[in-house]
């Protein structure tokens, strides 16, 4: 059996954070969500895998050149949808596959349940079903999909994982897969519903946080950094070569740190934590349920908070994140969720700044005592 996997997606509404990378690559517990979807086929059985790569291809091959494992890319010129993504692969398909998104985390052993069915489709409960396919399942086998209603009839959702045949190359190009599941059900070839296990879809920015922590769950224990002798190392962590951690820090896992990396003296590393390498959090900042990606720096005296800060960001000292379960605005729609900042690549923020349920776009500066809500693009400066 094969697997393609389908990377060549932006995702658009993980903005500002895709905006140097596709949504395949951003690292959560330090490494790319493409990673974990290549090690979850490879656990299940499956070492003949295909990857359909698009936006910022270069990325993804580049990434995969430093695999052991061999791996067959090809390209969607133009980001055209699932199907046509899959149809790019056609010529390199076998026989029986798994199509799978490169973009979710999901554990091995859903994929080999999946993998032992014939013509059959990932599920999940999901508390917000309308951001997905809503799938009508009766008796363990999949009735219909609706696209994303306004209104959700259950909260069954399609992982957009499934266990297919090259017949499904029969439909036509311009077909979408919820039509062709639909059509297939309807018409005398059964779909099994298999639930999944573990599985988790960053659908914005602030959904990383929760990914994160699934990924964290499976570090394991490693410390080959330079650790002082009075500080705290507790629970599952990770230190990569290069890293100092000072006199007096704490650092509580699940956290994992990559290398070069400074964790200052009297600093709290509360578990939910990935810091990236070359990253500095000077003395006595609190971080706890966050992403603080490459090049990223906290000055001292920091409160940083479910929050994910991208690479190259600063922020300065006494910076402060609120987080809040209410509505944020993000390219005139509104959602509601609970997180407390996202900050872009290269984006500098002023000490004695109040980060409040916000997203802060690529290269922006936030000047000094500004307390900082709602959504700035790209390039934003606050005085």
């Amino acid at each position: 059996m094969q697997a393609v996997i389908l990377a060549g997606g932006e995702g658009q509404r993980v903005r500002p954070l895709t905006h140097s990378q596709p949504k395949v690559m951003i690292p959560v517990a330090n490494r790319p969500i493409l990673d974990y979807v290549i090690e979850s086929v490879e656990k299940c059985g499956i070492n003949d895998i295909i990857v359909v790569a698009g936006y910022r291809k270069e990325q993804v091959i580049r990434y995969l050149n430093s695999l052991d494992t061999g791996v067959s890319v090809v390209v969607q010129k133009k980001q055209l949808g699932v199907f046509d993504a899959l149809r790019c692969a056609k010529d390199l398909i076998k026989g029986d596959f798994l199509l799978i998104p490169g973009d979710n985390y999901i554990d091995s052993e859903s994929l080999s349940r999946l993998k032992a069915e014939r013509n059959a489709m990932l599920t999940a409960e999901h508390p917000y079903p309308s951001n997905y396919g809503v799938v009508s399942v009766s008796g363990g086998m999949v009735k219909g999909i609706s696209e994303k209603p306004a209104l959700a009839e259950s909260m069954t959702v399609s992982t957009g994982c499934f266990s297919l045949t090259p017949d499904i190359f029969d439909y036509p190009a311009t077909c979408m897969i919820p039509d062709i599941m639909t059509d297939m059900a309807k018409n005398g070839r059964p779909i099994r519903a298999v639930p999944a296990n573990r599985w988790h879809d960053a659908i914005y920015a602030w959904d990383l946080l929760k990914m994160n922590r699934m990924a964290l769950e499976m570090v394991k224990p490693s410390i080959s950094g330079n650790v002082s002798k009075s500080a705290s190392i507790t629970g599952h962590v990770s230190i990569g070569s290069g890293t100092v951690i000072s006199p007096y820090a704490v650092v509580s896992g699940d956290v994992v740190i990559g290398e070069n990396s400074y964790i200052g003296p009297h600093t709290c590393i509360m578990p939910g934590t990935s810091i990236g390498s070359r990253v500095r959090v000077e003395p006595f900042t609190y971080v706890e349920n966050a992403i603080l990606m490459d090049d990223s720096s906290v000055g001292s005296h920091c409160r940083i908070t479910d929050s994910v800060i991208a690479k190259g960001a600063k922020l300065g000292s006494n910076v402060a994140v609120e987080p809040s379960y209410s509505a944020v605005e993000v390219d005139g729609h509104f959602f509601k969720a609970f997180f407390g900042s996202v900050v872009g690549d290269n984006t500098t923020v002023a000490p004695f700044t109040v980060l409040k349920h916000c997203v802060i776009g690529n290269s922006s500066a936030v000047e000094n005592g500004r307390i900082i809500e709602g959504f700035l693009p790209d390039g934003s400066i606050v005085r």
